[in-house]
């Protein structure tokens, strides 16, 4: 017996697999026909619509947890080293008050 090779899978992205669900929802072919046409394997497209229904129950339960971005993360780091100077200078600035209030009064007793 010999087999046709499969279609190569290529790499899909997040947003090809939310419109590839999508489809197979709508229900317009089977998902055999929609898998072979994208190249997928079944089990692809069930696990996308598993995790697409999974995150969809999240959402409404108000889980909106996410990773953030290379460019928030930036923005957090640099948030937050500006924050550490500032408690920095107001530590400093705390010492040196609390040197001149003890240094004034201690003298004499």
């Amino acid at each position: 017996m010999v087999r046709k090779p499969r279609p190569k899978q290529s790499k899909v992205n997040e947003r090809e697999a939310i419109r590839i669900v999508l489809e197979g929802l709508r229900g317009e072919e089977s998902i055999a026909e929609l898998c072979r046409r994208e190249g997928i394997v079944q089990n692809l497209y069930y696990r996308w619509s598993k995790d697409f229904f999974e995150a969809g129950k999240k959402r409404l339960a108000g889980d909106t947890a996410r990773a953030a971005t290379s460019d928030e993360v930036k923005d957090l780091r640099r948030e937050a080293s500006a924050l550490k100077e500032v408690v920095a200078e107001l530590t400093l600035e705390n010492r040196l008050l609390k040197k001149s209030v003890i240094g004034d009064g201690g003298d004499e007793a």
